[in-house]
């Protein structure tokens, strides 16, 4: 059932083509634009103070990323949120270095006091840090296994009443009640900058899919966005990792990938566990 919801995700985002509003960092600002249009949305990266709060109302989504959180962003995130909000709009946070900054999980908490969190996308480490629990990291990345993992999605979801997903060897994504199992990609993603923030963007454009698809957005229709998004990014990986062996190339060849997966090449090549 997972991967049939996944697959007409995707689909709906290439027939939408959402607006997705990002405030992300400059690192992979370029990585997330293009690959929100290989996955048939429209990506905008408006992130000044005083034109956020009308953009976010009229986009499909927005997608916070922490990666370089300057005063500037942070106080754009919170006008943008709070537009976000007013319209109901799907709010998609990538809490980038939370587990080796701990100012940024107060950043977390103040937006989600402020306009509430649809969906958070992290890594393993960024996700136990939210939980609460030791992670082990590197810089902003994730280091090795992470024993634990799938309760702290669990715990992450029920504390910030979202949806959470922790990439990784495996993915998971969870909403506080049931946890999803995403077994694609290849290890050659961790080798390119901005694959994780590429996830994160195209999960926003696939929650803002889900949202305008069904009546009450609710935490099945985001699981599903996350898993499609997710599921999509690992598949055009393995895709790409056919071809192409050195990661200047596979970051060409995955960008190309992501624009031909659709909802059938998720039904033949989606590895989802419920």
């Amino acid at each position: 059932m997972i991967i049939e919801t996944a697959a007409t995700v995707i689909d709906e985002v290439r027939k939408q083509q959402p607006l997705v509003h990002c405030i992300t960092n400059y690192v992979t600002a370029n990585d997330c634009a293009n690959g929100l249009l290989a996955f048939g949305a429209s990506p905008a990266m408006c992130d000044l103070w005083d034109e956020v709060y009308e953009f976010a109302r009229i986009s499909g989504a927005l997608y916070i990323n922490f990666g370089t959180y300057s005063k500037e962003q942070e106080a754009a995130a919170l006008e943008a949120a709070l537009g976000a909000k007013v319209a109901g709009r799907p709010i998609v946070v990538d809490p980038v270095g939370c587990a080796a900054i701990p100012r940024r999980l107060g950043l977390l908490t103040h937006l989600h006091d402020t306009a509430g969190i649809d969906l958070i996308k992290g890594n393993m480490g960024e996700i136990m840090a939210l939980a609460g629990k030791d992670a082990v990291v590197k810089g902003v990345d994730s280091a090795g296994t992470v024993p634990g993992i799938e309760e702290a999605v669990g715990l992450v979801a029920r504390k910030y009443r979202c949806v959470a997903a922790a990439t990784g060897q495996v993915d998971v994504v969870g909403d506080g009640n049931r946890l999803v199992r995403i077994h694609n990609g290849v290890p050659m993603l961790t080798r390119i900058t901005g694959a994780g923030c590429i996830v994160g963007a195209l999960c926003a454009a696939a929650a803002a899919a889900a949202a305008a698809a069904v009546v009450d957005r609710d935490r099945e229709a985001l699981v599903a966005a996350a898993c499609a998004a997710i599921a999509c990014l690992g598949i055009a990986g393995e895709l790409a990792f056919e071809r192409a062996r050195r990661p200047g190339s596979f970051r060409v060849a995955l960008i190309d990938h992501i624009d031909g997966i659709t909802g059938n090449t998720l039904r033949q090549r989606g590895k989802i566990q419920c």
